[in-house]
């Protein structure tokens, strides 16, 4: 038995569990400045009571960070013991983000136009619950490429979770953005999360079983060599669903995320450049004919063409606009350039009483307040390594399913991080979708959990094919 000690001490997962103490620390000192910024607060409200130790804040105020790293190290239990060939690395980077977006919403949650002082408990309720699912998809999901087998199933569950939306938009008549959200048991929730997975799934099971008619392009167009009919069909049918939800529910965001999405596993799949080139010519031309139908689009255009730096010279019309359409995005161009490069420091900023809606569009604005430039290029670091991470598993999976499976879901993560923080630095329209692991909302939350689960049975799975099931 000893001699079998040290082999089971080195299948130990020794760096996820070193690198859990990363964002288990970080997360422990960000609460604590949090917990010190309120009290100098109150102590500066009440002149009678000057700031000393006495109005330190309490232990106490620790156990929900405590509760999540008890829950992290929770999920690196079961991996260890049950899962250890699983990459070691996602579950660090998605805990400590996730660990930010719960003190985040801590911090502004008492400090929104309409308050919701629960608003932090409820955001580490449903990461708990995310980080359990994600545990649940592991076991559950013993081989990936049954997922593959019914794609038109697959294919029928997206359209069912896009009537919500499409629902929304005809009530709506079409006149801006709408959610999906229904309610359940007086929570709400939002179909489109899931919508983007199944979309995800259908794809790399439709593409790995016709990859190869796909990549000859048997119908001529011109110079422009096509797949048959028979397997374009279905292909566009799933596009013009994204089509639907575009020009009905005028969600762009959700829109522009499964367009992308497909293109990059078109790609992937044929290596046909002259699919991704055409692809993206009809979005242009789609895109110009939803700008010509549709006034919130012509807005979100307006608001980045805005000029936001020379101020002193705006006309009646242009603080019209500045004070109405583009009040959204100039608050949060003012709370990230007042952040400086360091940032005013956790809890000494003003994002929840000042950038609308920064809970969930413009979280990056409002972190930006408080950490400053050099903590949001920390957090695109991390964002950085999750989707290299993404795709190394895609990558090194052993059938073309799971390897399209697998970056088809990154490219998600990807897609869905750059349109958010590029809509909040005015670089294109600002949409409604969620940053990943900080915006506040448990169905995007439970989604993500979802997408990390299924990456890592894959790259577990994948460790097992290579060393032969040991």
């Amino acid at each position: 038995m000893a001699s079998q000690a040290p082999g089971t001490l080195s299948r130990y997962r020794w760096r996820e569990l070193g690198l859990l103490i990363i964002p288990s620390l970080i997360i422990i000192l960000v609460m604590t400045q949090l917990l010190l910024a309120n009290s100098l607060k109150q102590a500066a409200l009440d002149a009678n009571a000057p700031f000393s130790t006495k109005t330190l804040p309490p232990l106490q105020g620790l156990i929900p960070v405590l509760g999540l790293i008890a829950a992290l190290l929770g999920v690196h239990a079961v991996l260890n013991i049950f899962f250890r060939k699983a990459d070691q690395v996602l579950l660090p980077l998605v805990g400590l983000l996730s660990g930010i977006g719960v003190l985040f919403a801590t911090r502004i949650g008492p400090d929104l136009p309409t308050p919701i002082e629960t608003l932090g408990s409820r955001q580490l309720l449903w990461v708990v619950i995310g980080m359990g699912l994600c545990c649940i998809v592991l076991a559950v999901l013993r081989d990936v490429t049954w997922l593959g087998r019914y794609k038109y199933t697959w294919a029928f569950v997206s359209f069912v979770l896009a009537l919500p939306a499409l629902y929304n938009g005809i009530r709506s008549h079409g006149g801006g953005p709408t959610r999906d959200a229904l309610t359940v048991g007086g929570t709400g929730l939002q179909p489109s999360e899931l919508l983007k997975i199944t979309l995800v799934i259908f794809f790399a099971a439709y593409l790995n079983d016709n990859r190869d008619i796909l990549a000859q392009g048997y119908l001529r167009l011109g110079k422009l060599h096509l797949p048959p009919l028979r397997q374009l069909g279905p292909l566009l049918t799933m596009l013009g669903l994204a089509l639907l939800i575009f020009l009905i529910a005028s969600d762009l965001g959700l829109a522009l995320l499964i367009y992308c999405t497909f293109l990059s596993l078109m790609y992937l799949a044929t290596g046909r450049l002259t699919y991704v080139l055409s692809a993206l010519g009809a979005f242009i031309i789609l895109g110009f004919v939803g700008y010509m139908l549709l006034s919130y689009v012509r807005n979100r255009f307006a608001v980045v063409g805005f000029d936001v730096v020379n101020w002193q010279h705006w006309t009646t019309k242009d603080n019209t606009f500045a004070d109405n359409a583009g009040y959204q995005i100039l608050q949060g161009l003012i709370g990230l350039s007042s952040g400086g490069l360091f940032g005013a420091g956790i809890g000494m900023g003003h994002p929840g009483g000042f950038i609308p809606v920064v809970e969930s569009d413009l979280m990056f604005s409002g972190l930006g307040e408080e950490i400053g430039l050099m903590g949001l290029f920390a957090i695109l670091g991390i964002y950085l390594l999750i989707i290299h991470r993404g795709y190394r598993i895609a990558t090194q999976a052993t059938d073309t399913f799971s390897q399209l499976l697998a970056a088809g879901l990154t490219t998600i993560f990807a897609v869905q991080t750059l349109v958010i923080i590029a809509g909040n630095l005015k670089l294109m329209p600002l949409t409604g979708i969620p940053l990943p692991f900080l915006s506040q909302g448990g169905s995007s939350v439970l989604a993500n959990y979802i997408i990390i689960g299924i990456l890592l049975r894959i790259s577990h799975n994948t460790a097992l094919q290579r060393n032969g099931g040991i």
